[in-house]
């Protein structure tokens, strides 16, 4: 509990942390990258030890909450040439900052949750009870996309799953709404973030954690030259504190997970 209070209330920002990493990063030799341009190049050329692509450096943000740190990673991004995906939440939809993030060769699109959002709103709560909705909770993502290409304009390549704490109740995880064909060819959608074909490719997938870990498995400094073609899932909350958001997301949880049990 006191981590989890240091984390979300009193830790110093980390921005300049980041910053450093983009800059060794670059200085390692690697490509910086978004999920969808790492994709369309395994999609051309494979990503076989030997073959023609290069040491690649993904970046992956999921918008979970804290707008305002998201936008000064992007401003760090932006200043040393980094390209990165940005995955945002229908509670974090912001199309004037997802228009500057593609204008800028990034890639803005979607974290999605209707699996956990439709057992929450529906009370379900067993894994049989939710993937027999399937069908109505495909047509509510489908819906949701369609509302975010015509709020940003461009089509969506790329999406990434949220993960809930009622997927993990249930063991059902979101990701598995697109493993529907026909959903994807509808919605336009190439690749999602969590997809065998794309995760092979990397040689090492690293995610951001709360104090007092920081990385998990390794911190991303150590990985640079030991492997070569590395992704790094960052969540802008936990590389500054946000008095505000933090608060937000906690009462919002404690609210979701008392009315899903009454």
């Amino acid at each position: 509990m006191l981590n989890r209070v240091y984390a979300d209330y009193l830790m110093p920002s980390r921005l300049g942390e980041y910053e450093a990493l983009v800059r060794k990063v670059a200085a390692a030799g690697y490509t910086q990258l978004s999920v969808r341009d790492f994709f369309r190049q395994v999609r051309r050329s494979g990503c076989a030890p030997g073959g023609p692509l290069g040491r690649s450096f993904v970046h992956r943000h999921d918008i979970d909450s804290d707008l305002r740190t998201a936008r000064k990673m992007f401003e760090i991004e932006t200043r040393h040439g980094v390209r990165a995906s940005y995955y945002f939440r229908l509670s974090t939809l912001d199309f004037g900052f997802m228009r500057e993030i593609e204008a800028a060769g990034s890639e803005a699109s979607y974290h999605y949750e209707e699996v956990a959002d439709f057992a929450k709103r529906h009370r379900l709560r067993s894994a049989d009870a939710v993937r027999a909705r399937f069908p109505e909770i495909r047509e509510q993502f489908a819906r949701n996309v369609a509302r975010i290409v015509d709020g940003l304009g461009l089509p969506l390549t790329t999406v990434a799953s949220h993960g809930d704490f009622a997927n993990r109740r249930l063991k059902v995880i979101n990701h598995e709404l697109l493993r529907d064909d026909a959903l994807r060819r509808r919605c336009g959608i190439e690749c999602e973030s969590y997809d065998a074909e794309l995760l092979r490719c990397f040689d090492i997938y690293i995610s951001d954690r709360k104090y007092p870990v920081y990385y998990y498995p390794l911190s991303p400094f150590d990985a640079l030259g030991e492997y070569r073609h590395i992704c790094l899932l960052t969540h802008p909350v936990q590389w500054e504190t946000n008095w505000v958001e933090s608060t937000r997301c906690n009462v919002r949880r404690l609210v979701e997970e008392v009315a899903w049990r009454a």
